[in-house]
């Protein structure tokens, strides 16, 4: 059987590219937020980093996962605050 892996790449930004996210603290903690957010949710979040307007997420698939169901929905899912 082959081994097959798949990456996405997602980039979120800020409402205009405002500078929100301007500290290093308040980075840090929505980071940690966004792939225990993932997790609790069955999405592989293999690296979040960005800067004070926007992030990025590399998200691994599983083989139970397609494209279709870890890229737009899941920026809803991932960032969901409740």
């Amino acid at each position: 059987m082959p081994f097959i892996k798949i990456y996405i790449h997602l980039v979120f930004s800020t409402l205009d590219r405002k500078p929100l996210l301007n500290s290093l603290d308040l980075r840090i903690k929505l980071w940690k937020h966004i792939k225990q957010n993932a997790t609790e949710k069955g999405i592989f979040i293999d690296m979040v980093n960005g800067f004070s307007d926007h992030c990025h997420c590399l998200i691994s698939l599983g083989s139970h996962q397609n494209i279709e169901k870890n890229s737009s929905a899941n920026k809803r899912r991932i960032f969901t605050l409740a």
